[in-house]
């Protein structure tokens, strides 16, 4: 119940979100709900004069279509052939009272006579909005569906009914493809309808968007609600449910969290003989939770095939996310224009002072959102109809930070896939992101599964410092060691990101670290010279790969047979150098030396062939920089003179 109680004071912690609409991904909006509302995709919107009269009516569109309407709990729980109406907007066959003369099919009770008898009741209470008054009073008419006909928002064919689906043949009635068969997916009677009410004299808000309207149905219902138990939740006597939202995840989605509707079979295991001695939830409590839920969700949840991954803090929602690379949570922190390429002493001074900068910078721009501890969870559905708590956990907040950093701190390597604002290619030292560890380890097609999997079972090793699976890590490993099967930006991205999941165990700097006799490590050196060797022969243009690049998944199980290829190779490059080639055999020689003799065999080389590659290779390329910076620096010298 943690979990619910933690979603029910982040509800209580943000009232004045309630209502206020904000804008998500793919500008979708969305807000914090209401007690006893929900929201649902409408397509087609009436306008209702106040004094109860048709105005006029529209198609929605989709990005328009959400809708934030009131519900009973009946209404926010059915199902198939069920008859439980939304209190105010709903489907054509329970607002349109002439749904019948249209040829509209009801298999038993009339949905209308339902829905209009809850509507008169709110219209008819204490509580009655003047806007919902206005709305029964046209409803009430039953002439909802002959209306909309008489402007073709509905369509309806020769003998005066409702037509199915378009077809071709509706052509002589309907020059044009009617706009509600772009917007619904079912036939014309599934149509969802929305009201809201005209005035010519003044600005209406929207029913949908006014807060007297919310808090009327509020009050109105409140009145409803069942007999009292004790909220497991709170410990507090309060009217109880057995009835939980859906529409968790979207404004589809019929999984629930919480349900003990299952009536046959082996009904609740023998243990209860109904589900209110299991757990007793209060009304209030089930709606701020879920309510809560669905807002977060919607603001900064992260979902990969229906699998939600949600991190939050109960009095202010932002948290740094665990789920983001270091670039994300600080560019400033982790974009370095030049690593130093001295001293392996001079590296890790530097590295310990951009880490502490990281934390500092971490701590001071979320130090407001750090009021209250965070909550991770992760939801998940098996079926279209139940949902799981797959992962649960509530920490102290600054035991989070201190594990985000020690994350952002150890998984690390110098990595040049991502952009800043200018949308340029920069470079950044820090860990990468969970996503993109699924990119480097199956591949940028791996399937949402594949991703969903990976990004649960790097939770342990992120907030509980355990080592990355063995099998994510061997992945990585051998589609980094295989480029020539891969474009070379996407190559460059696997190396560093697998040089970062070795790293995490090794603790090696980017930085060159001569010192280092490793096996693999002085094998990964070898095959970076000759790569940086050839390279530095060939044109600008010529974008073929080197032979170290070509035998680098042979050389990764057969280093020693392998490197006589490549060594033997070299020759014709080494003669174009000429003098030039002398610094890169020196090096080939000093490298060579490290090696023990018993070393200089077949045996497959570890991922730290990897680190020793990239860090040999980048310090190549530095010096190769400087050279070029100096030689430039005295052209322009004689220049001058």
């Amino acid at each position: 119940m943690s979990w619910l109680l933690n979603l029910y004071e982040t509800y209580k912690a943000n009232t004045d979100r309630v209502g206020v609409v904000e804008k998500g991904v793919n500008e979708r909006e969305f807000t914090l709900l209401p007690v006893s509302h929900t929201t649902q995709n409408a397509h087609i919107e009436v306008l209702i004069t106040e004094d109860g009269e048709y105005h006029s009516a529209e198609v929605i569109e989709k990005n328009d279509a959400s809708t934030l309407i009131p519900s009973t709990e009946k209404s926010a729980s059915r199902a198939g052939a069920v008859v439980a109406p939304y209190p105010l907007h709903d489907k054509l066959s329970y607002v349109a009272g002439d749904f019948r003369d249209y040829g509209g099919v009801i298999k038993e009770e009339e949905p209308f006579g339902a829905y209009i008898r809850e509507l008169q009741n709110w219209a008819e209470s204490p509580y009655a909005h003047p806007k919902i008054q206005s709305i029964y009073r046209y409803l009430g008419k039953r002439r909802l569906i002959q209306d909309l006909a008489g402007e073709k928002i509905l369509c309806l064919d020769e003998s005066g009914r409702l037509i199915d689906k378009w077809d071709k043949k509706y052509e002589s009635l309907y020059p044009e493809k009617p706009k509600i068969f772009g917007v619904l997916a079912g036939e014309q009677d599934s149509a969802f309808i929305r009201f809201t009410v005209y005035s010519p004299e003044r600005s209406l808000t929207e029913v949908w968007k006014d807060p007297d309207v919310y808090e009327s149905f509020i009050r109105y219902y409140s009145e409803q609600l069942g007999s009292e138990d004790i909220c497991y939740v709170t410990g507090e006597r309060l009217p109880a449910t057995d009835k939980h939202a859906n529409k968790i995840r979207n404004a589809a989605d019929k999984a629930k969290l919480i349900s003990a509707n299952d009536k046959t079979g082996f009904t609740f295991r023998g243990r209860f003989s109904d589900s209110g001695q299991a757990a007793s939830i209060s009304y209030e409590v089930s709606q701020k939770a879920h309510n809560a839920l669905k807002w977060l969700i919607n603001r900064q949840a992260k979902t990969f095939d229906q699998r939600v991954f949600l991190i939050w803090g109960n009095e202010v929602p932002d948290v740094p996310d665990l789920s983001e690379d270091t670039f994300a949570l600080d560019p400033e922190a982790a974009q370095q224009e030049r690593l130093p390429s001295g001293t392996n002493q001079s590296f890790a001074r530097e590295h310990a002072k951009a880490m502490d900068g990281f934390q500092n910078r971490l701590t001071s721009k979320y130090k407001d959102h750090f009021r209250s501890d965070v909550n991770i969870l992760i939801l998940d559905s098996a079926t279209t109809g139940r949902m799981a708590v797959l992962y649960y956990r509530n920490m102290n907040k600054e035991l989070y930070l201190e594990k985000l950093v020690e994350w952002h701190s150890t998984c690390v390597w110098l990595h040049q896939y991502r952009t800043n604002k200018q949308k340029e290619y920069v470079q950044y030292y820090g860990a990468p992101a969970t996503k993109d560890i699924a990119f480097a380890a199956y591949g940028p097609r791996a399937s949402d599964k594949l991703v969903k999997g990976l990004m649960e079972r790097m939770l342990p090793c992120i907030l509980d410092g355990d080592r990355i699976p063995a099998d994510i890590e061997r992945s990585a490993i051998q589609r980094a060691s295989n480029p020539v099967a891969l474009e070379k930006w996407e190559w460059e991205k696997v190396l560093s990101i697998t040089c970062a999941l070795i790293n995490r165990k090794e603790r090696y700097p980017v930085a060159l670290n001569k010192e280092i006799t490793d096996r693999s490590y002085l094998f990964g050196r070898l095959l970076a010279v000759a790569d940086v060797l050839e390279r530095s022969t060939l044109d600008k243009n010529e974008g073929r790969a080197t032979n170290a690049i070509r035998y680098m998944n042979a050389f990764s199980s057969h280093p020693e047979r392998t490197w006589r290829i490549i060594h033997q190779s070299l020759q014709p490059y080494l003669d174009r150098l000429g003098a030039n080639a002398r610094r890169y055999t020196m090096l080939l020689e000093e490298i060579s030396t490290k090696l023990d003799m018993e070393d200089f065999n077949n045996k497959p080389l570890s991922g730290k062939y990897l680190l020793g590659y990239y860090s040999q290779r980048y310090d190549l390329y530095q010096k190769k920089e400087k050279i070029e910076d100096a030689t430039e620096a005295s052209d322009q010298e004689e220049r001058l003179q």
